[in-house]
């Protein structure tokens, strides 16, 4: 069955995909340099997670949903990758549907606790499928990003956070319940939540970039449009509603983000490492890490 949260973000996209069916393809969609200062990936530093997301799949009964081994060694993996370059991890844990279900929350040192960039994606599949775009590919981006910076040992002027979902298949579960646990003061602290979803679909035409309804056009939203106007990238406008940043925008938080659209094999068997473009996909992170070196940098009163 489709999962809760499908009707809403598949509206919004597959109203946008009727616009962009007389738009031509871009000419290319090979990496290119983010902007000063951030550095760039190659499609080849990218899909090895999306590889380790596949293999505990097949493992696994062929899905890492919510509640099963499947996810647990999703999890796993991707906290390991977190704590040998440097971070400090925490799992939260919640119970849905009878099963308990994490969110790995990650924590960069440095940067002012007041203001904070926080970065995220949902790593759990529905049953039906290992979910390698659906969203094995935003989860990957989202972890490069966060070795990147590692790498880079950046000192910014914002406190960095990063966290991977835990139940979003099952209607926004794990970033509700993590929005919900926030002091009033934790909520005031986060400048901005950034959200990647579907992040390397084939045949892609435009980046599908979230419009936060409740605040307008945020920092994020024209930091991801300069983004890929800046290398003749085409994007679209959908509004809040339907993934992981929703349950931030609730809470009044400023969130974008963006999508590479749906596929033919969203939510089904077929969601496997073969379903996702390796050059979209490394598109996807060098505008995500361009972005975020742009607004680690930024200082907010």
């Amino acid at each position: 069955m489709p999962s809760r949260r499908l009707p809403s973000l598949a509206a919004r996209i597959l109203g946008a995909v009727l616009v962009l069916a007389a738009v031509p393809a871009p000419a290319a969609t090979a990496a290119a340099p983010p902007g000063p200062g951030a550095p760039t990936v190659r499609a080849g530093e990218v899909m090895p997670h999306l590889r380790a997301l596949q293999e505990i799949a097949d493992r696994n009964g062929g899905n890492r949903a919510h509640g099963t081994q499947g996810y647990t060694d999703s999890v796993t993996y991707v906290r390991k990758a977190l704590d040998r370059a440097g971070f400090h991890t925490e799992l939260r844990r919640f119970s849905h549907a009878g099963a308990t279900g994490y969110n790995l929350i990650a924590d960069w040192p440095g940067g002012d606790p007041k203001h904070v960039l926080f970065t995220g994606a949902h790593l759990d599949s529905v049953k039906e499928g290992p979910g390698i775009n659906d969203n094995g590919s935003g989860a990957a981006a989202v972890l490069t990003t966060a070795l990147r910076v590692a790498d880079a040992g950046l000192k910014p002027t914002r406190h960095l956070r990063f966290a991977w979902w835990g139940a979003e298949e099952e209607g926004l579960v794990g970033s509700a319940d993590y929005v919900r646990s926030l002091s009033a003061a934790d909520r005031k602290a986060i400048d901005v939540y950034l959200n990647l979803d579907q992040a390397g679909s084939k045949n892609v035409r435009q980046w599908l970039v979230v419009h936060d309804d409740a605040h307008h056009e945020t920092e994020a939203q024209r930091a991801f449009e300069a983004w890929f106007a800046d290398r003749g990238l085409s994007t679209f406008d959908i509004g809040v509603g339907g993934s992981d940043h929703e349950s931030f925008g609730n809470a009044g938080i400023p969130s974008s983000g963006f999508s590479t659209g749906i596929s033919d094999c969203l939510h089904n068997a077929c969601d496997n490492l073969a379903n996702v473009d390796p050059e979209t996909e490394a598109t996807s992170t060098n505008a995500l890490l361009g972005v975020v070196w742009k607004l680690a940098a930024t200082a907010r009163n």
